[in-house]
């Protein structure tokens, strides 16, 4: 006998909106590509606004990134990978969020106080924020400039309902906007993408620096770029620089040839078009080493003794500047190399800003800004691997150049870089009109494991920054939020709440949910992923909210997860925030 298919109202309707939402993109597909960008709405690639994203593969430790140091807890459940609180700081447990120093106390004892002192990376106590609760780990230490300018939003508690505990999956919820569903095979920017109406009549809009297309930026109406290796790409098998001229012509010639009507396929003609520009736009950047003379406007951490030169005392960039942006070689990281009096090549591997073994991850980072920078491309971004970090993860420096520290410096480093290329080396954008965010697929446990590591679990934290991001409040920043920190205080809307594990959801603390459908022992979410990301489609890159909530499936829905008001999620039960307002 066979089971019979037995459909509620809630399956029914929602299977009635996805077949909906293929009529209207088969539609939208139909719809002449000269035609696109005048029937399109909002301002998506009109306003000079820009995204450039950092992935952060295998799912980084968000609780030893923005460290809730208020809460027993932590240091309770991490006593090896655990750090100890900044001393002679006061935490507070409750009470609204907000900078707790005055402008003396702040001056001695803050974040960026405590950067300007630890010059080599001694300093091994987690740094307190500005809201008093939450501590920021050492390794982030470059990110204090950034904070302090009101640059930064650190957002705490972010995931999705119903968690997938996979790498692979999680991943492409994240990149698909559309969690648990793996019928969704284009990406959340590459929605963005086609919304803008630029899609396949722009040579560039949507560039991704690694292995291969990610999904975030993948869909089956329009081609985005991908480079694997920015400085040693190739167009049809033709090398470059030397083969752009035959390349060129080779696709010319190729592209006029007639074709009978029903065989002109609009789109393979403008890929080659696209082609055809990408090639020429990319044949003026040069993503090399000898194009790599970003440096830094200060001397970076007071290091007069560095100097730039190689290993034979040439010099290789600018005597009076200090670290370069993008360390993609051992002469170009940080002060890894002195000044000629100390010997010429002396070495000194402990002022390298980041770990040596990060040279390639550099280089993509640099070919993505380049691109946002010389280029009409709206959005470009990246990966860095290794956060699955189930053993030796460490602590800090008092331990030794550890993992989880070591991937942490890249983060601090990259987006202080990219705030100081955007500011000092800015063409067709500058960092006011430049938002930086990060994303990784889920958090790790708030227990440590037996191997001094941490396992895959819940909710995680996002970096976003940005020149109009609505960051710490100082008296430069227009518009600026509290503390620039969301998620990690008792004292916000959803709080978070001190303790240890209970039974009863309004008592267990957030660092050990008691909700339905959530692990006990993993961070409690409170802010959708999505929620950030829509705000920075939206606000930022200038879609409307009708556009929105075509990018991002039931964004305004008073049912599911309320992810532009917040509220009681309807998947799961999880109260959330809804937006934050960041930008």
């Amino acid at each position: 006998m066979s089971k019979l298919n037995i459909i509620n109202r809630r399956a029914f309707l929602s299977q009635s909106f996805k077949a909906s939402m293929a009529v209207a993109l088969g539609t939208l597909v139909d719809i002449p590509f000269v035609m696109k960008r005048a029937l399109a709405e909002g301002n998506i690639g009109l306003n000079g606004k820009k995204v450039i994203f950092i992935w952060l593969r295998g799912a980084n430790d968000s609780l030893n990134s923005v460290i809730p140091i208020g809460d027993s807890q932590y240091a309770l459940n991490r006593p090896t990978i655990g750090l100890q609180p900044d001393p002679g700081i006061t935490y507070v447990t409750g009470g609204a969020p907000g900078p707790c120093f005055d402008a003396t106390q702040y001056a001695n004892a803050s974040f960026a106080a405590r950067a300007a002192t630890d010059p080599t990376y001694s300093y091994n106590n987690a740094i307190t924020t500005g809201n008093g609760f939450a501590a920021i780990h050492p390794s982030l230490k470059f990110l204090a400039p950034v904070y302090n300018a009101g640059d930064l939003a650190l957002i705490h508690r972010v995931a999705y309902p119903r968690q997938s505990r996979s790498h692979f999956d999680s991943q492409n919820y994240w990149e698909n906007g559309n969690p648990n569903n793996n019928l969704s095979k284009d990406g959340i920017f590459y929605r963005t993408i086609i919304e803008s109406g630029l899609a396949n009549t722009s040579p560039l809009t949507g560039v991704s620096i690694q292995s291969a297309l990610p999904l975030i930026l993948r869909g089956s109406a329009a081609a985005m770029t991908n480079l694997s290796d920015p400085t040693r790409y190739d167009l049809l098998g033709v090398p470059t620089p030397t083969g752009d001229i035959k390349a060129l012509n080779a696709l010319r010639t190729a592209n006029n040839y007639p074709f009978a009507d029903k065989r002109n396929r609009e789109l393979l003609d403008l890929q080659y078009e696209n082609m055809t520009g990408t090639l020429s736009i990319f044949g003026n950047l040069n993503f090399g080493d000898s194009g790599n003379i970003f440096q830094d406007d200060i001397k970076t951490d007071g290091d007069t003794a560095w100097n730039p030169i190689n290993s034979a005392g040439v010099s290789i960039g600018d005597s009076s500047k200090g670290y370069f942006l993008f360390p993609n070689t051992d002469d170009k990281n940080g002060g890894y190399r002195r000044a000629a009096g100390a010997g010429v090549g002396a070495l000194d591997p402990k002022k390298q800003v980041v770990n040596s073994g990060q040279k390639s991850f550099f280089t993509n980072l640099k070919a993505a800004a380049m691109i946002l920078n010389n280029t009409d491309a709206i959005i470009s971004g990246t990966e860095l691997g290794g956060f699955d970090t189930h053993q030796s993860e460490g602590s800090s420096t008092v331990n030794g150049d550890l993992t989880h520290e070591r991937l942490q410096r890249i983060i601090g480093w990259s987006i202080y870089a990219l705030r100081k290329y955007f500011t000092n080396y800015s063409n067709k954008v500058n960092w006011n009109n430049v938002v930086v965010v990060t994303l990784s697929e889920f958090g790790r446990t708030s227990v440590e494991n037996s191997d001094k590591g941490t396992d895959h679990a819940e909710a995680g934290a996002m970096f976003v920054a940005g020149g109009a991001v609505q960051g710490f409040s100082n008296p430069g920043k227009v518009t600026a939020n509290a503390s620039g920190v969301f998620g990690c205080h008792p004292g916000e809307s959803i709080p978070w709440i001190t303790g240890p594990r209970t039974t009863n959801i309004a008592t267990c603390g957030t660092m050990f949910s008691a909700n339905t459908g959530v692990t006990a022992g993993y961070l409690r979410r409170s802010t959708d992923y999505r929620s950030v990301l829509g705000e920075v489609i939206r606000d930022h890159l200038g879609a409307t909210q009708n556009q929105l909530n075509r990018i991002i499936p039931g964004y305004v829905s008073s049912t599911g997860e309320n992810l532009q008001g917040g509220g009681t999620s309807s998947v799961d039960g999880v109260q959330i925030r809804g937006e934050v307002g960041l930008v």
